[in-house]
């Protein structure tokens, strides 16, 4: 914790993008764009493409500045995405996943702080949470 003192970092505002570093990125284009429904807004080169979701940018890369990195293990969470959407779309996004055969980690539920959550995995083993605020 930071004392009272001004720093160049209180001039950050907003999360601009995030970026996922990829294992695979022929199975990952084909869940962001074909299960999740994003429209691909730029393709920098065939190592980095960038969806654009709402104010925010979401980009998939293969490795760069962390390719002598370990890998996380399969399986494993690297992050977590969470995506806001009206109460009723909660069910239903888990109704497309079911049709379409993706693992559904913590079906449809209503928590005690006020969300209605669904969780799932992309290709990579991300975390992903689809929720509405109750």
């Amino acid at each position: 914790m930071t004392g009272n003192q001004p720093s160049a970092f209180d001039a950050i505002q907003a999360v601009d993008y995030t970026v996922i570093i990829v294992r695979d990125m022929i199975a990952m284009r084909g869940f962001y764009e074909g299960t999740m429904r994003f429209s691909v807004a730029r393709i920098l080169s065939e190592n980095w493409i960038e969806y654009q979701i709402g104010a925010t940018i979401l980009a998939l890369s293969n490795p760069g500045l962390t390719a002598d990195d370990a890998p996380i293990p399969t399986g494993s969470a690297a992050l977590q995405l969470a995506f806001k959407v009206p109460v009723q779309t909660v069910d239903a996004c888990a109704a497309e996943l079911s049709n379409k055969g993706i693992a559904i980690l913590s079906p449809p539920t209503n928590r005690s702080f006020g969300h209605r959550t669904l969780f799932f995995r992309d290709p990579d083993g991300n975390l992903i949470e689809i929720y509405a605020e109750l």
